[in-house]
């Protein structure tokens, strides 16, 4: 088994003690969820255009767009490395499209998407080390930086905190900056100023 499917065991199992809500993708509550979407998407011109949420879960991102009335306006795509959670997202979203897919192992093709976007997939580390996390995230940014056309946004634990805990995945900040102007980009904006203990990286093409 590949190390990082320990990340899929934990959130199937959240998914089983909570179901499809906040609590079920291991979120502590619906608002700062909310937050989390709003950062994530608002960078990006999505009129007319292609988005891959990367890591769906069981679709929540899309419970958001629909409130903000914004998902007609773009072509939507979810993808999870878990098949319980792709058929949990497709019974609560049966007009839109998600698959199954491990895109370290099967990546998506170059510039296939206009936008990607990972909520939470960066954030945890249950199971794995901090250099087996660090290792999987830039293979993910790699591969996802490669199949966008426009620019992907994700978030990772902040390292400025008042403590930090063992289960999350707090990237130090100039490591990453450095690790994407040497391997993808230097279009890099750095949101920090939503009140959680976390940032939203926007990597431009």
């Amino acid at each position: 088994m590949e190390y990082y499917k320990t990340l899929q065991l934990y959130y199937e199992k959240c998914l089983a003690e909570h179901g499809p809500t906040a609590k079920g993708m291991d979120w502590p509550n619906p608002e700062d969820l909310a937050m989390r979407f709003k950062v994530l998407i608002d960078v990006a011109d999505l009129n007319g255009k292609s988005l891959l949420d990367l890591g769906c879960g069981v679709g929540l991102m899309i419970d958001h767009l629909k409130e903000r009335n914004l998902l007609d306006a773009f072509d939507y795509n979810g993808s999870d490395i878990s098949p319980r959670m792709i058929a949990v997202a497709r019974q609560r979203h049966p007009s839109n499209s998600f698959e199954v897919r491990d895109t370290l192992v099967n990546p998506y093709g170059k510039d296939q998407f206009d936008y990607i976007v990972m909520n939470g997939v960066l954030t945890e580390k249950h199971g794995m080390s901090q250099s087996q996390m660090i290792e999987f995230s830039k293979q993910l940014i790699q591969n996802s930086y490669q199949s966008c056309k426009r620019g992907m946004s994700f978030n990772v634990m902040s390292s400025h905190v008042d403590w930090k805990r063992d289960d999350l995945f707090h990237w130090e900040l100039d490591d990453i900056v450095s690790f994407m102007v040497k391997n993808c980009s230097r279009k890099i904006r750095i949101l920090m100023d939503y009140g959680l203990y976390e940032y939203t990286v926007h990597l431009k093409k």
